[in-house]
């Protein structure tokens, strides 16, 4: 094969890689471009192309990500990843392996890694290179790299959920729950959300957020929810089922189709433990065109306040 039939055959698995590394589709796409760059203009030919660019687009995505750390240390708001609807690389023999690792909950643990940490685990556990490989990609010893990997499973095993719906009932309960918002029927949003329930959205600073700080606890959600669904009913908005990171969830779109933000579930226990929106337009361009946010939130006030008005005689 040619170099760049070699690199076509193994895009899907760097920009899987690039992403679990960096939480941003675009920030990965740029990874693996950067990555074909080097391989088109690299004097030799690597004894394997798998080895070569899997090793190159994580140095990639691990400098980047050190940047990256600086930027949201200013971010505006709770940073959440870039919203991804597919992903591009399957491997039967990893389906577990490569959902976990794409949810909402699972990007954000591993946020709390250090870059090295994080694609160690990624590369260890999520893609199962071997730690000769591993090694010298991110330029420790293989027992460093043992202790990385051990460090942030424990990690990553402590922060995650301890039992889970399977996927046709947690397909169910979201369908529920979308069918709840769009009707407005709050005595069933209740009964779908946990006591505990949370509710983020990252906007950015960029697109409004029906509370910076979220909210907590079912009442305050329910109530959030409530209050937010005739708005966006009101003026046209429309609710997309789909998976969002691997997890059930919808995208709301505006009247004219445009992408407004994203939703995506936890579910635990037959309950939603937490709802995570995005509605930063920067992270939704990959997705297609963004609504204006903003000049929807107007319209929907206006409606409001005008529905409120009591007929003249």
């Amino acid at each position: 094969m040619t170099r760049t039939e070699e690199f076509e055959e193994l895009r899907s698995l760097l920009f899987a890689i690039a992403y679990r590394i960096l939480g941003s589709v675009s920030e990965a796409e740029d990874a693996v471009q950067e990555t074909w760059l080097r391989y088109e203009t690299s004097p030799a030919q690597p004894a394997s192309a798998k080895a070569f660019l899997s090793s190159v687009v994580t140095r990639i995505s691990i400098d980047v990500l050190r940047s990256a750390r600086m930027r949201r240390e200013a971010y505006v708001g709770p940073w959440f990843p870039e919203p991804l609807l597919t992903d591009p690389y399957q491997d039967p023999e990893r389906s577990t392996e490569l959902s976990d690792s794409l949810s909402m909950a699972a990007l954000l643990l591993l946020e709390r890694l250090s870059p090295v940490e994080r694609a160690v685990f990624v590369l260890r556990e999520v893609f199962a290179f071997g730690f000769p490989d591993i090694a010298s990609t991110v330029g420790r010893s293989e027992a460093a790299c043992r202790q990385l990997a051990v460090r942030a499973r424990r990690h990553m095993d402590a922060g995650r959920p301890r039992f889970e719906a399977d996927r046709k009932e947690r397909e169910e309960l979201a369908t529920r729950f979308f069918d709840a918002f769009r009707d407005g029927d709050v005595d069933t949003l209740r009964e779908l959300l946990a006591d505990d329930v949370q509710m983020a959205g990252d906007g950015g600073g960029k697109a409004p957020l029906w509370g910076k700080e979220g909210a907590f606890g079912i009442d305050n959600v329910a109530r959030r929810v409530a209050v937010f669904a005739p708005l966006f009913t009101g003026v046209g908005g429309v609710v997309e089922l789909r998976e969002v990171n691997g997890q059930p969830g919808a995208i709301l779109r505006a009247r004219d189709g445009n992408i407004l933000g994203t939703w995506a579930l936890d579910i635990l226990d037959g309950r939603i433990q937490a709802i995570r929106t995005v509605i930063n337009p920067d992270k939704l361009r990959h997705m297609g065109p963004v609504a204006d946010a903003w000049a929807i939130l107007r319209e929907a006030s206006l409606t409001r306040r005008s529905s409120r008005q009591p007929d003249s005689a």
